[in-house]
């Protein structure tokens, strides 16, 4: 059997004749509330398909339940996000209310952390990442604003022009004591369990829809994200020079080419959707590519997940490569479309 944690890093870096690795993550509805239940959860799913890689997918609301935030964790409705109950962020004014966090003495991240803990124990042989979202997708989740462009999940009482736009020294200043706590807690996954960290091989950096059809636009994104990524991107350098981080831009439209220059190791997007680039665009970083996301839904088919992963796997040629579904696959999945995938594994 493949070295695949090694094999992890050595497509991380870029390194010729490294391949590439197979891996898909879904939200356990029902399972995601706990770090134990969480964690046991989370690995019957990565060893039942044998996954190559580990892209730890926990509760997607967990930053803004660290900042106070509360859910109604028994009731998803028809999607992958808890009901919410109560907003931090409910008019413009609160957004100065936004302080940093300690997260070794936050419930919500002390959770995720023992929960990522636990992943790494158990599946000591495969590169494990934890999902971050960015400072800016954060400061949006606590505002119940939409994380992507025409999100009908969001129910904000304010709006990205009033919360953020308007009133950009607020909005910064929350930005920076997001990123300073994100930053904290990526140092905490990140650092070797030797030196009492949890031993992570790196993130998964989200910056959601933020990017995507014109949500935040070019000069936009430069003044409210990219200085609060930097933040967080450098603190895991900082705490794990080994450390892999690998960001990911949602949607259609997602601009992948903008975030090269930020030292980020590898990048994903859906090269599927519209106005996206294919997996063969250059860039430094290595990319993350497969079958579009939506063919695992129940009514998607076969026959065009295996059509585009061996077209992913003509682009790339032999570059080294994540190979992976582009973004979260729907709860509960197409097992025949996950199968198909699995037959993409590391030999």
């Amino acid at each position: 059997m493949t070295d695949r944690k090694q094999q992890f890093h050595d497509i991380a870096q870029g390194k010729p004749g490294a391949g590439h690795l197979t891996a898909a993550w879904e939200h356990l509805v029902g399972h995601e509330y706990g770090a134990a239940e969480f964690a046991d959860a989370y690995v019957a799913f990565i060893k039942r398909w044998d996954w190559d890689w580990v892209k730890i997918n926990p509760r997607a609301v967990y930053y803004s339940e660290a900042w106070g935030a509360v859910y109604d964790r028994n009731d998803y409705g028809d999607f992958v996000i808890p009901k919410t109950v109560r907003a931090v962020i409910n008019e413009p004014g609160d957004v100065a209310s936004i302080e940093r966090l300690d997260p070794a003495h936050n419930d919500a991240f002390e959770e995720a952390v023992e929960a990522a803990r636990l992943i790494r124990e158990a599946l000591p042989d495969r590169g494990v990442i934890q999902t971050i979202f960015s400072p800016l997708s954060v400061l949006l989740q606590l505002a119940d604003l939409p994380l992507y462009p025409n999100d009908t999940h969001a129910h904000s009482k304010t709006t990205v022009q009033a919360a953020i736009l308007d009133q950009p020294d607020a909005a910064k200043r929350a930005l920076g004591n997001i990123a300073r706590t994100l930053a904290d807690y990526a140092r905490i996954l990140v650092t070797p369990t030797e030196q009492g960290g949890a031993g992570l091989d790196g993130i998964f950096y989200a910056v959601t829809g933020t990017v995507s059809e014109g949500y935040f636009d070019r000069e936009q994104y430069r003044e409210f994200s990219e200085p609060y990524d930097r933040i967080v991107i450098d603190a895991v350098r900082e705490a794990n020079p080994d450390a892999v981080v690998l960001l990911h831009t949602c949607r259609a439209e997602s601009n992948p080419e903008w975030f090269d220059d930020l030292g980020v190791d590898v990048i994903q997007w859906d090269q599927y959707a519209d106005g996206n680039p294919k997996a063969d665009l250059d860039l430094r970083a290595v990319p993350v590519a497969g079958a579009n996301s939506v063919e695992f839904e129940p009514a998607g088919s076969i026959r065009q997940v295996r059509a585009e992963l061996e077209e992913t796997l003509a682009l790339r040629g032999n570059a080294p490569f994540l190979l992976a579904p582009s973004c979260t696959v729907i709860t509960p999945a197409n097992d025949d479309a996950l199968a198909v995938l699995a037959e993409y594994r590391a030999a």
